[in-house]
């Protein structure tokens, strides 16, 4: 996999951590930097950790996978990145004005919010780790990579929903899913057209 792949790959999957920070900032009125700090690094350090755990999940089962293992990349890549879109242009649930008990605190979270919130938008890394198995790549430098994007995207996100709103939530998710199909495709491809 060429770093350019990687660096997508990364802004692909972090796509989701985006898009919740942004709203996250969005809800804010004070505390900005504290709690970009604190959702960076929490949604980077899921996104590092589930990729490793589906690439140790993958590699116990390597060897007995690797006569399709460039369809299962492909079927993972595929069906996180459409999963994505789906996300993407299905419209969104009421608004909060209508359904008061949407409303969250503005000022503050909770370590169990965090947490959650940072499990829920890395469940698509662990299926992109499981294809990590099948892949001629760097696992160590991908989490790494993968972390740090995540960390740097959710700092800014939460700044970027702050000052301006969720106006990039939507694009910046149909972005990252056509970016991990593309990826897909193109591992299919290489396989398919090799020797």
């Amino acid at each position: 996999m060429t770093p350019w792949t990687l660096v997508l790959l990364a802004l692909g999957v972090s796509a989701d951590a985006f898009a919740v920070a942004l709203g996250k900032g969005l809800q804010l009125r004070a505390h900005v930097l504290r709690t970009a700090l604190v959702f960076g690094a929490a949604f980077g350090l899921a996104q590092a950790i589930m990729p490793l755990l589906g690439w140790l999940l993958g590699s116990a089962f390597a060897e007995a996978i690797a006569p399709f293992d460039h369809w299962i990349s492909f079927g993972l890549l595929a069906l996180v990145g459409g999963k994505m879109l789906w996300e993407a242009l299905t419209p969104d649930a009421p608004a909060d004005a209508q359904h008061p008990e949407h409303v969250h605190d503005t000022e503050a979270f909770t370590v169990r919010e965090v947490v959650l919130l940072a499990v829920a938008t890395s469940i698509d890394a662990l299926a992109v780790g499981v294809s990590f198995a099948f892949l001629d790549v760097n696992v160590g430098v991908a989490v790494a990579a993968i972390g740090l994007v995540t960390f740097a995207l959710s700092f800014v996100a939460v700044f970027v929903g702050y000052r301006i709103g969720t106006r990039f939530r939507r694009p910046a998710e149909i972005l990252g899913g056509l970016v991990l199909i593309g990826i897909g495709t193109q591992i299919l491809i290489e396989h398919l057209t090799a020797g």
